[in-house]
């Protein structure tokens, strides 16, 4: 079955990336069909923190009272050994000299408050879910997106553009780059979670700790209504290196004992560590991955953004905040389109696919530096400045 797709323009995918490049879209005049695989989009996840530049848009887009009322605005990051002594602080964010915060969020509330704004300014019928895009094909005049959903079968629907927001294992990219750039698996390990506790420091501080075998602990408060409450929604992401695992890439439940292997010895003092991982009422378990770096993202109509283009560490805290502002760069490029629009999803790639390239060589980089320091004895403070400060440095060249 054929059918002539309303808006022009199909997102696959309705993550933080394409929620909020829909609405950057619709802010331009442009109108937008998101297409998602879920049945149903639910608040899921833990937390993510996104970096002044993307708030900086978010915020034209008209959502920036509804993010302070949701996030932290986050002022300094702390780094710790496993002991709780402190290494060295950076501010961020406001108290950085940025003109807008860094938010710790909860990625849930955030895909919420993105897909209310999409549902009031587009209108329910802009997005369609339970519905998955399998492939497209395309020619001069327009691409014809191939769909699959248990309760309509096969289909097509015929569109000008189509955006791969899809996330890392995206049909579109894999169609597009069919030998490229595999999946790029690490021995680092991921757990996450969430806890509540009545206190954490002054509440708007995130922590980076490590022990001298190079495992990792970040976590920070993500909830202005939990702070409200004179409560803290404690986030807590722990990193280890297990050469040995071979399991699955994508996130599963995790078992707390796998957590506490690495990390049943740490005590602040101020903190319990090992208890409060365990007072989290879920575990969440992947490993770190990402992909190397593409030469090309996309090819007449079609074109990739977020972690369909540029899967990167999370080391550094960056992935939600590109790909919002892959979502303005394409808005703007194709509410400026014309007739060409090829043309313009190439001056969107020449803009974003060297800045994000540049954030996952960065992101590898601070990865390894901060593990090569472990177990250093003494003062590191002007090792972790060094390290913080040239990756900072790449990220704002990025944004300028």
């Amino acid at each position: 079955m054929t059918e002539a797709a309303t808006p022009g323009i199909v997102i696959a995918g309705a993550g933080i990336g394409g929620l909020a490049t829909a609405l950057a879209l619709h802010a331009r005049g442009l109108s937008v069909t998101l297409i998602e695989e879920a049945k149903e989009i639910r608040p899921l996840g833990v937390g993510i923190n996104i970096q002044p530049a993307a708030i900086g848009e978010l915020t034209a887009l008209g959502l920036g009272e509804k993010l302070a009322a949701t996030g932290i605005a986050t002022r300094e990051h702390r780094y710790l050994d496993h002991k709780g002594n402190t290494l060295w602080t950076e501010p961020r964010g406001i108290a950085a000299g940025n003109d807008f915060p860094q938010y710790s969020i909860h990625r849930g509330e955030l895909q919420m408050m993105l897909l209310e704004a999409v549902r009031e300014r587009l209108g329910d019928d802009a997005i369609r879910t339970n519905t998955r895009v399998r492939g497209f094909d395309q020619d001069a005049d327009g691409v014809r997106v191939h769909l699959s959903s248990p309760v309509d079968g096969d289909s097509t629907i015929e569109a000008s553009v189509l955006l791969g927001a899809d996330g890392i294992h995206s049909p579109i990219r894999a169609q597009l780059h069919p030998e490229g750039s595999p999946l790029r698996k690490t021995a680092v390990r991921m757990w996450r979670g969430l806890a509540e506790l009545p206190e954490f420091i002054d509440g708007r501080t995130m922590i980076i700790a490590s022990d001298d075998n190079a495992n990792r602990l970040v976590a920070y408060p993500c909830s202005r209504p939990h702070a409200d409450q004179g409560k803290v929604l404690f986030n807590w992401v722990c990193l280890a290196a297990d050469p040995k695992w071979d399991g699955e890439v994508q996130l599963t439940p995790g078992r707390i004992e796998d957590v506490l292997e690495h990390f049943s010895d740490w005590d602040f003092g101020w903190l319990d560590v090992p208890a409060t991982l365990k007072s989290s009422p879920q575990v969440m378990h992947h490993i770190m991955v990402d992909r190397d770096p593409l030469e090309t993202w996309g090819e007449g109509r079609v074109t990739l953004l977020g972690d369909s283009a540029h899967p990167m560490y999370p080391i550094g805290a960056n992935g939600g905040t590109q790909a919002i502002l892959d979502g303005i760069t394409l808005a703007r490029e194709l509410a400026e389109a014309g007739d060409d629009i090829p043309a313009a999803l190439q001056r969107y790639e020449s803009v974003r696919r060297p800045a994000t390239n540049e954030i996952v060589t960065a992101n590898r980089k601070m990865d390894r530096s901060e593990r090569d320091l472990a177990g250093t004895k003494g003062d590191v403070a002007d090792e972790l400045e060094t390290i913080t400060t040239d990756y900072r440095d790449v990220v704002e060249k990025s944004h300028a």
